[in-house]
């Protein structure tokens, strides 16, 4: 099952899958391409898991261990390489809340977002190759991104499991937070990201942008109602 909460401009989509510690199979695909056609207006979009034992375990191998030939996987792995984009190209910001492990294919869910928030006692690793497969989601070339080519060869081509901390260090979470406090301070945090402001930042921050593009940009802030407003209250404190 896919949930998916609309409120004040922030599409939160909850995978929930407890039986298989939200793993993903051919419906739940579908159930994703649907929130995500649902979640389109949002200002800012989160994509987490139910539950405190994982954000999401990978492919569900029970489910996709149906397709047997090269055809049937290749379309599997291209068709969640797909939904992987869409997320990575939504329009507004993209955090990643991961309640619990992401291991797997998990873990290119999570790197397909712009934010990583974790709790304190995650871990997350591209552990493909214990199962003698490579990430086909569009995890590894994220990856790469993220920690570099280097890094993430060692971390895809052992498949090492990183703790928070560890992940943290390395560049591959942007925020680490006590489990007490994870589930207000995901929240916080995607609520600060459902601006108008921040979706022009992401377009600054992840395409390449001419001086006029980003001059454009701000001048459509500036003269804004809301930007007005909140100078207003700035310029009003010194009086």
């Amino acid at each position: 099952m896919v949930e998916l909460e609309l409120e004040d401009g922030l599409a939160v989509l909850t995978i929930d899958r407890p039986h298989a510690r939200n793993a993903i199979d051919l419906d739940t695909m579908g159930e994703l391409e649907k929130a995500l056609d649902a979640a389109g207006d949002a200002r800012a979009l989160v994509v987490t898991g139910a539950g405190e034992k994982a954000f999401v375990s990978g492919g569900d191998l029970k489910e996709l261990a149906r397709l047997r030939t090269e055809p049937e996987a290749s379309a599997m792995a291209l068709r969640m390489r797909a939904l992987c984009d869409r997320i990575s190209a939504f329009p507004g910001p993209v955090l990643a809340a991961l309640n619990g492990h992401a291991l797997g294919g998990g873990a290119e869910v999570a790197v397909a977002a712009d934010i990583r928030v974790a709790a304190d006692d995650v871990r997350i690793g591209f552990n493909q190759t214990k199962l003698a497969i490579v990430p086909a989601w569009g995890g590894a070339e994220r990856l790469a991104r993220l920690v570099g080519p280097g890094r993430a060869l060692l971390l895809a081509g052992t498949g090492r499991v990183l703790d928070a901390a560890e992940a943290e260090r390395a560049g591959l979470l942007d925020l680490v937070l006590p489990r007490t406090r994870f589930a207000e301070g995901w929240r916080e945090v995607a609520r600060s990201l459902a601006t108008r402001q921040a979706r022009e930042i992401k377009h600054l921050t992840t395409r390449t942008r001419s001086p006029q593009e980003a001059a454009a940009a701000f001048a459509r802030l500036w003269v804004s109602e809301e930007h007005w407003q909140a100078a207003e209250r700035v310029m009003s404190r010194g009086k």
